[in-house]
């Protein structure tokens, strides 16, 4: 079994930035990628970016591109999404994502980012 812990999230104004943290506990030795996604009230969850635990290669929404930077801490199964630039449309519940070998998945909590103008 996996836990996430998701933590940054918050009230922002326009143009401000946020840094969200993912922390991996438990069965994490076939991590394969971490990632984040967003849902907006009302909308479906979207994808906003990943990173490949082997080699660090990264993915990107193409509205996010250029204003968020994912990470990961190889010190620990950590992620970090570097949010800056924000706008009112990234309010949303941010929630983490892993991906294990062998197909396993899981998600964590949610974190709720609010972007006032």
């Amino acid at each position: 079994q996996v836990q996430l812990v998701e933590s940054g999230g918050g009230l922002v104004q326009v143009g401000g930035s946020l840094r969200l943290s993912c922390a991996a506990s438990g069965r994490t030795s076939t991590l394969v990628a971490m990632g984040w996604f967003r849902q907006a009230p009302g909308k479906e969850r979207e994808f906003v970016s990943s990173i490949r635990w082997s080699g660090g290669s990264t993915y990107y929404a193409d509205d996010v591109t250029g204003r968020f930077t994912i990470s990961r801490d190889l010190h620990g199964y950590n992620t970090h999404l570097q949010m800056n630039s924000l706008k009112p449309e990234d309010t949303a519940v941010y929630y983490c994502k892993a991906d294990f070998l062998g197909g396993r998945t899981y998600w964590g909590a949610g974190t709720l980012v609010t972007v006032s103008s």
